[in-house]
């Protein structure tokens, strides 16, 4: 039986969006919306894995909805407002971690809170309790370089937490990873999520069971075919996938369960055919 849950306002709304260079086209009417996902009894983040083969345009698309580049046509709106996204609005989690490195970890968390928050006590209390809640506040003083990766990954995350409104877009955050590091980063994702109600995460990933283990809804991006099954010029989303409704998220230990491992396999099947 699927986890109770309602769907309140849209948080995010990818609208027809199309990119063309040189004439050609990139991104093709593409649309998607995020909606609040309301449990009762617990405070409930929504986390999107966002699919799709190399080279098929994740990449352009993750930059439109960060406000970072601006579409041919078509917009990406966040909170309901009659407007685009603007950058900054949405954080950017880069897969490098990209930190001031002359900085310690308080300073860089500072200078991001400070963009938001103009008194600087308010903007310190906050770094503090962020620094507690990931388990870094022995490591405030401490330089980039002098981190973990996990920890640099930490950091960079309540980094774009501190500047941008309850959105974040993480490019591969588990390429790369041994199984431990793979599944904390996995369980940091989801608590990420969880902090406030709003709090939204699409996760641009080429790793199927990572992203369907964290994400209560897949984006599988692809292209269209022709009679010959040649693929057409410009991408969209060609499937989304509801793991609310299959009741395949939010269980302990759910990547071991029959039905998910089943899951798995359909959509790399369908992957295969992009």
């Amino acid at each position: 039986m699927a986890a109770p849950c309602t769907y309140g306002k849209t948080l995010l709304k990818v609208e027809d969006v199309c990119l063309e260079y040189d004439g050609r086209p990139i991104l093709k009417h593409v649309s998607a919306e995020i909606k609040d996902i309301i449990r009762p009894d617990c405070v409930q983040g929504q986390v999107v894995g966002f699919l799709g083969p190399s080279g098929i345009g994740k990449t352009q698309l993750f930059r439109i909805i960060a406000g970072l580049n601006k579409p041919t046509s078509g917009r990406v709106t966040i909170n309901g407002e009659n407007r685009p996204v603007q950058a900054g609005e949405v954080g950017v989690v880069a897969q490098d971690y990209p930190l001031f490195e002359h900085r310690t970890v308080m300073s860089n968390l500072l200078l991001a809170a400070g963009q938001k928050e103009k008194d600087s006590k308010v903007a310190h209390d906050k770094v503090v309790q962020y620094l507690n809640d990931f388990e870094l506040l022995d490591k405030a003083r401490l330089y980039p370089v002098q981190l973990s990766g996990g920890q640099r990954q930490r950091c960079a995350i309540i980094q774009q937490i501190l500047c941008s409104d309850h959105f974040l877009l993480m490019d591969e955050p588990f390429s790369g990873l041994d199984l431990l590091m793979l599944e904390k980063t996995s369980a940091l994702i989801g608590k990420v999520a969880n902090m406030h109600e709003l709090n939204t995460i699409i996760v641009v990933t080429h790793d199927i069971t990572a992203a369907a283990a964290v994400s209560d809804h897949l984006w599988l991006m692809g292209r269209d075919h022709d009679s010959k099954g040649e693929p057409l010029a410009g991408s969209h989303i060609v499937e989304t996938y509801d793991l609310v409704e299959r009741d395949l998220c939010w269980h302990p230990q759910i990547i071991t369960h029959p039905a998910f491992v089943d899951f798995v396999r359909e959509v790399k099947e369908r992957f295969r055919t992009l």
